[in-house]
Parts: structure tokens; C-alpha cells; sequence
């Protein structure tokens, strides 16, 4: 089917991983499975910033140096970090060293502290902003994956993410977001990760 590797294991996947050992993992474990951690939440959805403009291969071939540079992403640690600490990530080769979205992890730090006190988790948060039924068709084929880079949830998201102070938390990089973390299941149809997925949501 269009949109689909099968690989030398004999198990047919989406075809974006291209081979590569690490994506296919990630691929594999990882993307579109339901995360309900807060800290992998957060995580997730700073790295998705500073994807922004990049390939997401290139973010997660850093992430254990953003891991360390970014206090393993505890956000009540991060919500502290000063000057220092953003002067110590420019001069981190491990990470994508922009200014912008170093100093938009701290900002959205102190703002996923203020979510968590006022929601009780910030998987209570996310996880309400799941989509309507309705919203996304049963079978997802990569004709409509390409047709539709954000979604009617992802803009809601988005919105009320930038009302409450969070930045670089575009609609796009939302749906990002939102299909790795397992709020919406976008393996596609034929993929053996996609029942797994469902399954587990």
C-alpha cells in the first residue's frame, strides 16, 4: 500500500522511518503510543519547537543532549533556569543552540507550572484536548496524512496553549506533537504499529 515499507523483519510500517536503524526504533516503540507522563509531555512538546524548521531525525539524534543540557526536562527545574543557563545551552553543541527557543523551554516551564497547579496534571490538560469523535476518519491512508499537516484539535490546542503564554506551539507543531504522544493515531492503515496503538489509546 501507498505510504508503506516493509522491512527485512518481514513487518510492514510507515514509511517515513527510511530504513534507519534509530528511527525505525522510535518509529517502532515510541510515536503515536499514548504518553501520559508529565515530564515526557513537556519534553515532547519543546523538543517539537525546536524541531520547528528542521527534521525530526535531527532533534532526536540530540535528545539525550537536551535531555542533559534541559535538567532531564523537569519543568520545575527548567522554570528556574536564569542567563546563565541560557548563555551555558548557546554554547551547547549537543542541542540546537537558538535563542529563541532555548529562552521559549524556560518560558514554557513556568507556564506548565502554572497548567499543572490549575488542571492537576499536565496530562489531564492534553489529553482533554484529544479529538471529537468524528473529527478523523477509521482508516488513515497517506494521501489524507499528507492532506492534513494540522487538525481541527491541533488549532484548538494551539490556541489555548498561546492564550495561556506558551510559545513557539504553532498548529502544526501541535499535530506533531499530538501524533507522537498518542492523541490522535496516525499510523497509517496496513502499519503493524497502528492496532497496537488503538489498542493501547
Amino acid at each position: 500500500m501507498d505510504g508503506l515499507i516493509t522491512g527485512d523483519d518481514g513487518l510492514t510500517r510507515c514509511h517515513w522511518h527510511g530504513g534507519l536503524d534509530d528511527y525505525m526504533r522510535y518509529h517502532d516503540t515510541e510515536w503515536g503510543f499514548p504518553v501520559h507522563d508529565d515530564v515526557r509531555l513537556f519534553e515532547k512538546i519543546c523538543l517539537e519547537g525546536f524541531q520547528s524548521g528542521l527534521s525530526w531525525l535531527t532533534i532526536l539524534r540530540k535528545r539525550e543532549a537536551f535531555r542533559a543540557g534541559f535538567a532531564g526536562f523537569d519543568f520545575n527545574r527548567v522554570a528556574a533556569f536564569g542567563d546563565a543557563d541560557i548563555e551555558r545551552l548557546l554554547g551547547d553543541k549537543g542541542i540546537v543552540r537558538h535563542r529563541g527557543k532555548i529562552v521559549s523551554t524556560i518560558n514554557n516551564a513556568k507556564r506548565a507550572i502554572e497548567l499543572k497547579q490549575e488542571c492537576g496534571t499536565l496530562d489531564a490538560f492534553f489529553w482533554s484536548h484529544a479529538p471529537l469523535p468524528g473529527e478523523r476518519p477509521d482508516r488513515i491512508d497517506r494521501a489524507w496524512a499528507q492532506a492534513n499537516p494540522t487538525a481541527p484539535a491541533s488549532i484548538r490546542l494551539s490556541k489555548d496553549l498561546k492564550k495561556r503564554g506558551w510559545t513557539f506551539v504553532g498548529p502544526t507543531t501541535i499535530y506533531a506533537f499530538m501524533q507522537a504522544m498518542g492523541l490522535v493515531n496516525d499510523h497509517l492503515e496496513g502499519c503493524f504499529c497502528r492496532a497496537k496503538a488503538q489498542a493501547m489509546r
